[in-house]
């Protein structure tokens, strides 16, 4: 044991999902490794602030775990029959792995074919977003819902029900590939046309799983960068967990145009997290950030990775909102940003995806072209989408929208509002002094 570094959060939700995927592998039963998880969880944050963190965290999690799994299953085998205890504890045929032991490196393909199971075709498409969002991302029930834009009790109930299907349907613990000979090593070369044929023809079972996987993913990625709530406006080591999954997505994938595309937009998306904040935690807003602080190298490669998927594979929404990301990052200042190219993909992609969040965006940037009355007039057709009502998002676009008017007072009010609708300290401060700074 040490007691240099005491057990944090941040380590046990980074480590949870990989135990759990595991468990999962060795011994089946999703529900009930959940739970052994998280009694594991609920020792190490009792234990090691007392005793000192082990030198091996995610073999210790996973040993505890497994004694409370196995404890579990046995008392519930025996209240059937004594001689099928030794069979319900032997891992089943498809869960074929090494034991979970401590010299076991960690394993991200356990997270990831997690990731994957969770996304089952016999579960409904929010189900599978929402449970794997619990399980993989480490998200409380509230952030997930708000996430969502639904009651917590909403998706309490929806996760519960996923777990119930997960226990019941026989789903197997693996990962989809993209087609190519299992036998050829990664890095072998292969004909990239056949693999682009192959992500254009993939079973719908595989596309479906492969698309909340994705969303899955954005969303994990999201709540990293701009927290739903608490007094941080970043959880950095959600949005790096997000881009490493995303990159081992990609490497079973490669020639899908959508898994560049979002990892595109990630990189693209995360190179400005060292600027969108002052020291004192307060939020900076893009226009006002210092660019030289920018991660070149994540920019430089999150483009390539866009541009590749944009010429060589079929359009799709990440694609378009990594495009977006581009242009900004481009951008020597916020002066020089080329907002009509980012209002031709703004276009582009409200039509493939009409929701909320992106016809915002597509209302700021038709402001920063043709002006904001015409903005505010695209804001008020918005107002009738329930999926925004309560946010504070919208009305904190419309405040900034109305404060380019020169409607003053109404920008004011607005501003104030947004900032009594979020639960982000970070953001509230941010529109307060937005509010305060305007006078008549």
């Amino acid at each position: 044991m040490t007691t240099e570094t005491p057990a944090s959060e941040d380590l046990l939700r980074r480590l949870a999902p990989q135990v759990l995927g595991a468990l999962v592998r060795r011994y089946g039963h999703f529900d009930t490794a959940e739970d052994a998880v998280q009694e594991a969880l609920l020792a190490a944050a009792r234990q090691w602030p007392e005793e000192g963190s082990p030198d091996n965290p995610r073999g210790w999690l996973i040993r505890v775990a497994s004694r409370r799994l196995t404890d579990q299953l046995r008392s519930e085998e025996a209240r059937r029959r004594r001689e099928e205890t030794a069979a319900a504890l032997t891992p089943r045929d498809e869960f074929v792995a090494p034991p979970p032991g401590e010299s076991r490196a960690p394993a991200e393909d356990d997270t990831l074919a997690l990731l994957f199971l969770c996304c089952h075709a016999e579960l409904a498409p929010a189900a599978r977003i929402a449970l794997t969002l619990r399980a993989v991302g480490g998200l409380t029930t509230a952030e997930i819902a708000r996430a969502f834009l639904v009651p917590e009790a909403t998706m309490a109930q929806r996760i519960s029900r996923a777990k119930r299907r997960i226990k019941t349907s026989g789903a197997p613990f693996g990962i989809p590939h993209d087609g190519r000979d299992q036998d050829q090593p990664p890095d072998q070369p292969h004909d990239q046309d056949q693999d682009r044929d192959q992500a254009r023809h993939q079973a719908p079972e595989h596309a479906g799983r492969l698309a909340d996987v994705l969303q899955v993913l954005y969303l994990i990625f999201n709540e990293g960068y701009t927290a739903t709530s608490g007094r941080d406006l970043q959880r950095a080591d959600l949005a790096v967990e997000a881009i490493r999954l995303t990159r081992a997505v990609h490497a079973r994938l490669p020639a899908d145009g959508e898994v560049a595309g979002l990892l595109a937009l990630m990189l693209l998306t995360d190179a400005r997290r060292a600027s969108r904040t002052a020291p004192d935690g307060s939020l900076i807003p893009l226009a006002e950030q210092d660019r030289t602080r920018w991660d070149r190298a994540a920019i430089t490669e999150g483009v390539a990775l866009v541009s590749e998927a944009l010429t060589h594979t079929r359009l799709g929404p990440y694609q378009l909102r990594a495009a977006i990301a581009a242009v900004h990052d481009e951008a020597a200042s916020d002066e020089e940003t080329d907002w009509a190219e980012i209002l031709a993909l703004y276009e582009v992609l409200i039509r493939l995806v009409p929701g909320p969040v992106e016809r915002l965006g597509h209302a700021v940037a038709v402001a920063m072209v043709h002006g904001p009355r015409q903005a505010l007039t695209l804001l008020a057709a918005l107002e009738e989408d329930d999926r925004l009502a309560g946010h504070h998002r919208l009305e904190a676009v419309r405040a900034h929208l109305l404060e380019m008017a020169g409607d003053r007072a109404a920008a004011r009010a607005a501003y104030a509002k947004a900032a009594g609708l979020t639960l982000s300290v970070p953001e509230r401060r941010y529109l307060q002094f937005r509010a305060a700074r305007i006078t008549d």
